[in-house]
């Protein structure tokens, strides 16, 4: 698998990435919010499965 890093200058094995799984951040429902400095994002999980990340 052929994975394209968008920022060259930071080389990480998708392996040592932390993934986390949409329906726990959630909670099982399809919203949470995502908080980053004094920024709060909004995640949602449409229906067709895609996620959409908003401010």
């Amino acid at each position: 698998m052929n994975v394209q890093n968008p920022n060259p200058t930071q080389s990480y094995p998708v392996s040592m990435l932390p993934a986390h799984k949409a329906e726990e951040l959630t909670k099982g429902g399809n919203l949470a919010h995502i908080a980053l400095g004094d920024q709060l994002y909004t995640l949602r999980i449409t229906r067709t499965g895609k996620l959409i990340l908003t401010k």
